[in-house]
């Protein structure tokens, strides 16, 4: 199972703002859900809060510590590596951390890929997605695309792919 992360973030690695994305990209949307249809995502709760509802076509693992957590059409798992024990148990082929920036720093050590949208703007975040460490990604696919009626800011797509192996045990 190839583990992914698919995040978008300003050039200063911020990815929200008091609780949402502080961007409105409708191209980066759709991106996104074409990316994550028919897989599994794995998400903290306040991600999961920020979204409001679970993403339909897709298997929404939500991680959270508390304990009498329930929302329609997730599943509950006490850790990332029980998210992804999930998903390897139900056969999948790709699974997909959507963030926040907690979920992003634990999976970044088993992450093969990132689906990247930069954002060519300062947000001014207070969550921010982890530093890569230079030499363990190569930049694959890039498209630069300009703001537009539906974009907010101008923006890049790349996908990253880690040059060294991440560790076997989740």
């Amino acid at each position: 199972m190839i583990i992914s992360m698919i995040v978008a973030m300003d050039e200063q690695n911020g990815i929200a703002k008091d609780g949402r994305m502080p961007w409105h990209i409708s191209t980066d949307l759709r991106r996104f859900k074409a990316l994550t249809l028919g897989h599994h995502v794995v998400m903290g709760r306040k991600t999961f809060d920020s979204i409001g509802k679970a993403l339909a076509g897709r298997v929404n693992v939500v991680v959270t510590r508390q304990a009498g957590f329930a929302a329609p059409g997730c599943l509950r798992a006490c850790s990332l590596a029980q998210a992804l024990t999930l998903a390897e148990q139900a056969g999948e082929t790709e699974v997909f951390v959507i963030g926040g920036g907690q979920i992003y720093a634990q999976a970044l050590p088993l992450a093969q890929r990132i689906y990247l949208t930069r954002v060519h703007t300062d947000a001014q975040a207070d969550a921010f997605f982890p530093a890569l460490a230079e030499g363990e990604w190569q930049e694959g696919e890039v498209v630069h695309c300009p703001a537009g009626a539906r974009d907010d800011f101008a923006y890049t797509f790349s996908i990253l792919s880690r040059l060294t192996k991440p560790p076997i045990d989740v």
